[in-house]
């Protein structure tokens, strides 16, 4: 099957979209797939490097790191109309989205799209949310994806949300899936101290960690601020890894309230080592609602960390009370799910051990073949109408 996946991000940026993509690319080449890549360049030039065909484009200032491209006209669009791809993957809703819906429209061949991102959790970065509120994004939303030939969602929840857009076209639940086996191989001793001194942090009591981009919907200010109430009286350091546009609220926030002596920030960390960082915590700790997947959650756990994070209908399936860590409405709910994952005699044994085995249902391979099976059954409904007309 030739497969081409679109999106607007890619490497060397890195955000979930960014992961799922390599991910599903990754393991749709092991399934003996010929699958290539289109996204926007870095710069004003376009290229083919191997798999991947980049279209030049611009900076764009309505979101950190966003960047437009002219999906009309550019020298790439010839090459894969020649290769003649048998399906197309849309994976953001922007420019490329667009590209695929040109190429999907002359070759005649079916397109399905991956819904990651929760648009209405992020207008505060569009002019301020001032011009374009959830109705308008709902209404958008509808319109992009009615028209295609089925739309993947990455849980129960952005299904729904979808439904009440008005989305009619055929959906497919599927949780996106992460290479299990990076995270859950064994560090030695040698790295982790070398963490630890590079940041600074104490290996003495436990410790919180949060991975992921440092932006405002992440809702890590609620972090601190329960932490806040916590630390002075029980040996728990916080450990913020990652970097973003809301990194210098939280380290002011942190000297606001005098603790910073017990949260650590390691700033942006090298993709490779991501990994790594995971073992420098006890439990993982996260106040988002923003989450379409939370793939720093299954990271957490292929990394045997029990997860603390706020409750949310998309970790239902994920985080279950008492056996991998604890889910929380507000600051009562959050200092008792601390007591209970580090003071209760056997708990952190018990959810490291659960978190693994929980971890297995998210592995990129399961992932690969759900999307091969989403293909298949598009396919051959596609076919099924052209012998109609």
């Amino acid at each position: 099957m030739k497969i081409l996946i679109t999106t607007d991000t890619y490497f060397p940026m890195v955000n979930g979209v960014v992961i799922s993509t390599n991910n599903l690319y990754r393991e749709l080449k092991k399934l003996g797939h010929d699958v290539r890549i289109l996204t926007l360049s870095d710069s004003h030039k376009s290229r083919i490097e191997g798999d991947v065909y980049y279209i030049r484009s611009a900076g764009l200032r309505i979101y950190p790191g966003a960047r437009i491209g002219n999906p009309f006209f550019n020298s790439i669009t010839q090459e894969i109309l020649d290769w003649k791809p048998d399906i197309i993957h849309s994976q953001t809703e922007f420019t490329t989205m667009v590209l695929s819906k040109i190429i999907s429209k002359k070759l005649n061949v079916p397109q399905v799209h991956t819904y990651h991102t929760m648009y209405e959790d992020y207008l505060h970065y569009v002019l301020g949310g001032k011009f374009l509120g959830k109705s308008t994004a709902a209404k958008l939303t509808s319109m992009l994806l009615n028209p295609l030939d089925g739309v993947i969602t990455p849980t129960k929840k952005v299904e729904e949300t979808l439904k009440t857009y008005g989305i009619s076209t055929n959906t497919f639940i599927i949780p996106t899936g992460i290479d299990i086996e990076k995270f859950k191989t064994k560090i030695s001793e040698e790295e982790i101290n070398v963490l630890f001194e590079k940041h600074k942090i104490p290996k003495s009591g436990k410790r919180l960690i949060y991975v992921g981009r440092i932006a405002e919907e992440k809702n890590i200010e609620e972090v601190i601020e329960f932490y806040n109430d916590i630390c002075r009286n029980r040996d728990i350091s916080l450990v913020i890894v990652g970097g973003g546009p809301y990194l210098q609220k939280l380290k002011d926030l942190v000297k606001s309230l005098n603790i910073e002596d017990r949260v650590y920030f390691t700033d942006m960390v090298d993709t490779k080592e991501v990994h790594k960082y995971y073992k420098l915590g006890d439990a993982f700790v996260t106040a988002s609602t923003s989450e379409t997947q939370g793939l720093t959650y299954v990271e957490a756990l292929a990394s045997g960390l029990p997860v603390l994070c706020k409750y949310d209908e998309c970790v239902e399936h994920l985080i279950i009370n008492d056996y991998n860590g604890y889910t929380y409405n507000n600051k009562e709910e959050f200092i008792e799910a601390i007591d209970k994952i580090f003071y209760k005699q056997g708990n952190l044994e018990e959810f490291h051990k659960n978190s693994l085995e929980k971890s297995k249902e998210y592995s990129s391979e399961i992932f690969g073949l759900k999307v091969q099976d989403v293909y298949e059954e598009v396919l051959k409904k596609n076919s099924m109408v052209k012998l109609v007309v």
